[in-house]
């Protein structure tokens, strides 16, 4: 049992700072190699690559509110709740793994996102899409992280549902 517990910890945080970690290349490479507001065409105009620092949170909210609470709503608030997540998929057993597995990637895309918060004092974006009928704001890696396993939580929540729909009928 011991076993089994060391090896999800092992898991969980490697799955975490991997996602920390490609963020963070990923940013530091767009900061070195693109300047502020610089606009790269990767793939015509539907894949763009540029520099932005974002004050705010998505959609640049919260750039222009009061210091102090946007320390506490960006920061603070953020910070406090990615820890619980993290403590929660290290320590409770009840959550599935693909649960967690979905945590991790919110997690550590949270992590990327609050760290340029602390440190930089802004959210470097650099990425953006435009295929005409879909198109999206400029973000980064740490924002796909955070997609990712919030859509990871979302389809096993309803193939979960599913599957025990299923078991219930067979024991009917």
């Amino acid at each position: 049992m011991k076993l089994k517990s060391t090896l999800k910890i092992v898991a969980v945080l490697t799955l975490v700072f991997l996602n920390v970690g490609c963020d963070q290349l990923s940013k530091k490479i767009a900061r070195e190699h693109i300047t502020p507001n610089e606009s790269i065409a990767v793939i015509k105009d539907n894949f763009i690559l540029m520099n932005v620092e974002n004050t705010g949170a998505a959609y640049s909210v919260g750039s222009n509110l009061n210091p102090v609470i946007k320390k506490i709503l960006l920061q603070i608030i953020p910070a406090t709740v990615l820890l619980v997540l993290l403590w929660l998929s290290l320590v409770k057993s009840k959550y599935p793994k693909e649960m967690v597995f979905g945590f991790c990637f919110i997690i550590g895309g949270g992590i990327g996102n609050v760290f340029d918060r602390i440190v930089y004092g802004s959210v470097t974006d650099f990425m953006y899409i435009d295929l005409g009928f879909f198109n999206t704001q400029i973000f980064n890696m740490a924002d796909v992280s955070i997609v990712v396993g919030s859509l990871i939580i979302v389809a096993f929540t309803f193939v979960g549902k599913n599957e025990a729909l299923k078991e219930h009928q067979e024991i009917i």
